[in-house]
């Protein structure tokens, strides 16, 4: 509860700050004619229609299991977030590409500067509050570990998502505003067209990077190495237990885990004497991975090679 308590916190946080700045780059751009403050409106735009995607899939994900989905919805989560990333390359870089293209072939000076400046100050304070609380929530569950591996082996997407879309976000503004200044001060308004296609290489970066990590974990990802040495750990240490044949783990969503033991117990062990070892070994996995909503153990004969 706590990680998807953090989850919101992100999202609203990334909501109210781009849904600001759409507003102001769409009104900038109608008012300078900027292709650059055009392309990052659409990108504001992006964001926030992103946000409500993902509000929606904690939302959907969040439903008690049914006799047609006995395992619950989690997953749901992650084919939204898989829906974020197409969302970020079709709209997002492809309408960027598209206004850059425009521009370019038909270029038009932009006026008012002042105006495209006061806009890429304000979304910078807003992006910036944004991607802090992303950076910070990302802080707290990645750990020891780096930045790249953490996102890799991170289950819950929506943190990561909102901070890559907030770091392209600030990446944009800085090309926003170099492409806006080159075309002013050398007269070039071909090179506010030429900062809408940077800014469309970077939400096309940024949408392979989502799809590809999304992909992952809609496919089922095994939990993390931690949490199968502490499962394997907790098995082992039951008395009755005589081997761990194999074990297999698959998120179906941020706090969800589905485990499976193939054990070998006691060969003296009765059947009443294998069901309370099972309950015991389940009681104990709960206790000590409170992620861990399902555990399948197979009682079956060690593996002999001849």
């Amino acid at each position: 509860m706590a990680a998807h308590t953090g989850s919101h916190k992100v999202i609203y946080a990334a909501l109210a700050g781009n849904l600001l700045i759409a507003v102001t780059k769409f009104g900038a751009a109608a008012f300078t004619g900027s292709s650059a403050m055009l392309s990052e409106g659409i990108h504001s735009l992006v964001d926030t229609g992103n946000g409500l995607l993902l509000l929606y899939g904690l939302r959907r994900a969040a439903r008690p299991p049914d006799a047609l989905h006995q395992l619950g919805h989690g997953r749901e989560l992650y084919f939204w977030s898989f829906i974020v990333a197409l969302m970020v390359f079709a709209v997002g870089a492809g309408v960027s590409f598209y206004e850059g293209v425009i521009h370019i072939l038909d270029p038009r000076r932009a006026t008012n500067l002042l105006v495209n400046y006061v806009v890429l100050g304000l979304s910078l304070v807003f992006e910036g509050y944004s991607w802090r609380v992303a950076l910070k929530q990302f802080q707290r569950t990645k750990g020891k570990l780096g930045y790249l591996d953490a996102v890799r082996q991170s289950k819950d997407p929506t943190v990561f998502s909102v901070l890559f879309e907030d770091s392209a976000a600030l990446i944009g503004l800085a090309i926003a505003f170099v492409g806006i200044t080159a075309a002013a001060w050398f007269d070039q308004p071909i090179l506010d067209g030429v900062a809408s296609l940077g800014v469309a290489a970077v939400l096309g970066t940024t949408a392979i990077f989502l799809a590809r990590e999304s992909k992952a974990l809609l496919l089922g990802e095994a939990a993390t190495p931690e949490v199968q040495r502490a499962i394997l750990e907790i098995v082992r240490a039951d008395e009755e237990v005589r081997t761990v044949n194999g074990m297999t783990t698959v998120h179906l969503g941020p706090n969800e885990i589905v485990v499976a033991l193939s054990l070998e117990f006691e060969d003296d062990l009765t059947t009443s004497g294998i069901e309370a070892s099972v309950e015991r070994i389940e009681r104990r996995i709960r206790a000590t991975e409170p992620a861990v909503t399902s555990v399948f153990i197979k009682p079956r004969a060690a593996v002999r090679r001849a």
